[in-house]
């Protein structure tokens, strides 16, 4: 530096002046970062430490906080539209599953919010007891038989799953070992989290309650894997769920929450639409590498709704409904050609990659959570009514089909291209409709149940040998055949039973009854084998070849669905509950009952 003389000060006072003004200054910093150092060394210093360090060096979040949960996903990195990344829980890796209890136990220590969740007071708002008088037990000695059959199918499916394949995703009855699969990031014990109320409803109780403590001290929720963030929530998500609300188990809940906000950083796109695929260890999502062009799909965000409400319930944190209800807006707001869905979307753009439109797989469980979001609202959820009854005009106006021998079906679209083809997925339908009857429009409440009975007995129709392949055709002389050979598998799927469950339960008409009878016999003449029950190859040929395979969807669904149907009306009725596209049912959300006082109903009954 140079320095100009100043006028009347000689150069070498100039020096001294500064020399003291550096050695002042010298003392004063030290002075100021002895008292800063000490400071942080009192016993109170975290306090301070608070002030001066960065936010994204915060405490580790818990649930307890809708502001702490969103703060903590601000610490992730966005890279190349990639998702954010490294927003999990900052909790150590452990042994034991009940540890992952203590972050989600936690958060109902915080000062500011109340997470807890009164768990009798939700019991008294339910209109009737959630097991019946007698737990759904038919007077008809028939029809009890017929039940117990279906019961025994149960504990024969289960007890080989727990002798061949304990722990294990699924069962694989032929080679009696069991089966782990990709689908849930490293998560195990599919089919025991499955089939927790379908053990507990049909009063198997040895089985639950060994299922239960499989799922408080081995159900590691630590996992690192790549999982489908569908198939998490539908199964997992929703089996626990089901599972606190039938019973009140707290350890249920505790487990849920925990990996409920694990499912969140698959929302961190641009449009807030999830991606398919979650790593639930370090939270990185991505789309599936065969959906077009990274698209998100239909079906699987779509159906997020009836759980993610429920985890917003039990948390008192309002984060998990505000990710699906963003989802509504965005699907509300973009165009519609012919007012359908079609199956992809752009996570990044929001815009829709193809006009393919199904309502069997990937679009199926988005129209089914339509009307059941706003059957669990206990009828107050207008916008997903709305959304519900104006795609099911779109469906009638477009896909909806008569065939020359007078079955009704609902083709696919392809960019305004029918296929005449309806898959087994699709067959849920018949029971969409019919529960969703008395709501619509009253003079059309008739039709509507016609449409439904129609779906139904098409879908029945495509049983040919009293079970369906996985796709029938309507063209070409066929009339709900599988025409090709690589769908005429059935894998234990419950679609067609489960519209035979719920048509029953609406119409009464004896002809359901029989007709899942007729799926019972079926079941144990071809898919039951020493060790288990498999899926079949080739619904249509002499011999069968079975895909050495026992689905936890069976144990959860299929067989469930077969229950209620050979019970009385009481057992889960419709009236408190909303099963989700896996079975698993969760109760109507009767906010002016849970934030008032007392109840709908004194729940005397022993259940």
């Amino acid at each position: 530096m140079v320095f100009r003389k100043l006028p009347g000060v000689s150069a070498s006072g100039m020096g001294l002046r500064l020399s003291q003004k550096f050695v002042f200054l010298l003392f004063l910093s030290g002075l100021v970062t002895l008292c800063f150092g000490a400071l942080f060394f009192l016993p109170d210093s975290v306090r301070l430490k608070r002030i001066f360090l960065s936010k994204t060096e915060s405490q580790p979040v818990t649930v307890g906080s809708e502001n702490d949960v969103r703060e903590h996903l601000k610490k992730g990195k966005v890279a190349g539209g990639e998702a954010l990344e490294d927003m999990t829980l900052s909790r150590s890796k452990t042994d034991s599953a009940s540890k992952d209890e203590k972050v989600t136990s936690s958060s109902n220590q915080g000062a500011n919010t109340d997470t807890s969740f009164d768990y009798n007071k939700f019991k008294k708002c339910l209109l009737k007891p959630p097991l019946g008088i007698e737990h759904g037990k038919p007077s008809d000695p028939q029809t009890l038989q017929r039940r117990e059959k279906v019961k025994e199918m149960m504990k024969f499916a289960w007890d080989n799953y727990k002798s061949f394949a304990w722990g294990r995703n699924e069962l694989r009855p032929l080679t009696r070992n069991g089966h782990i699969g990709n689908m849930f990031g490293g998560l195990r014990g599919a089919s025991i989290v499955d089939s927790l109320d379908t053990l507990y409803i049909m009063g198997l109780m040895d089985e639950y309650n060994d299922a239960k403590e499989w799922v408080e001290t081995s159900l590691d929720l630590n996992s690192n894997g790549e999982a489908s963030l569908f198939e998490v929530n539908i199964r997992y998500v929703g089996g626990l769920l089901s599972a606190y609300y039938l019973t009140g188990e707290e350890m249920f809940k505790r487990k849920v929450m925990v990996l409920g906000e694990k499912l969140l950083p698959a929302f961190n796109t641009p449009t807030g639409i999830p991606r398919g695929v979650i790593n639930l260890g370090s939270g990185t999502s991505w789309s599936w590498g065969w959906a077009s062009a990274g698209s998100s799909i239909l079906a699987e965000f779509g159906t997020l709704h009836l759980e993610f409400v429920h985890l917003s319930e039990l948390s008192n944190n309002d984060i998990y409904t505000e990710k699906v209800m963003n989802i509504r807006k965005l699907l509300n707001k973009i165009e519609k050609p012919h007012g359908l869905y079609p199956n992809f979307l752009s996570p990044v753009s929001g815009n829709w990659v193809q006009h393919h439109v199904s309502i069997g797989g990937l679009g199926d469980s988005f129209y089914e959570y339509l009307i059941k979001s706003y059957l669990m609202s206990d009828k107050t959820d207008e916008e997903a009514k709305k959304m519900y009854y104006s795609a099911l005009e779109a469906i009638e106006a477009n896909l909806v089909q008569k065939s020359p021998g007078g079955l009704t079906y609902m083709a696919e679209w392809r960019g305004g291209i029918l296929d005449h083809k309806m898959g087994h997925l699709a067959c849920f339908s018949g029971g969409m409709v019919v529960i969703g009857a008395d709501d619509g429009a009253p003079e059309k409440r008739q039709h509507y149940l016609d449409l439904a009975a129609e779906i139904t007995h098409t879908c029945h129709e495509s049983y040919t040998t009293k079970l369906g392949p996985e796709a029938f055709r309507f063209d070409g002389g066929a009339e709900a055949t599988a025409t090709r050979l690589s769908d005429r598998y059935y894998i234990l799927r419950p679609e067609v039973i489960e519209s035979y469950m719920y048509m029953w339960r609406l119409t009464h008409d004896p002809k359901y009854r029989e007709w899942g009878w007729e799926a019972v016999e079926a079941l144990e003449q071809h898919c039951r084998v020493e060790a288990g029950f498999s899926g079949i190859r080739d619904v249509y040929a002499q011999t069968v070849s079975h895909d050495n395979m026992q689905q936890s969807f069976f144990l959860s669904e299929t067989l469930k669905y077969l229950y209620l149907l050979f019970s009385d009306d009481d057992l889960l009725p419709l009236e408190d509950w909303v099963f989700n596209t896996e079975a698993h049912p969760l109760p109507v959300v009767r906010k002016s009952c849970l934030q008032g006082e007392g109840g709908t109903h004194d729940k005397t009954t022993s259940e």
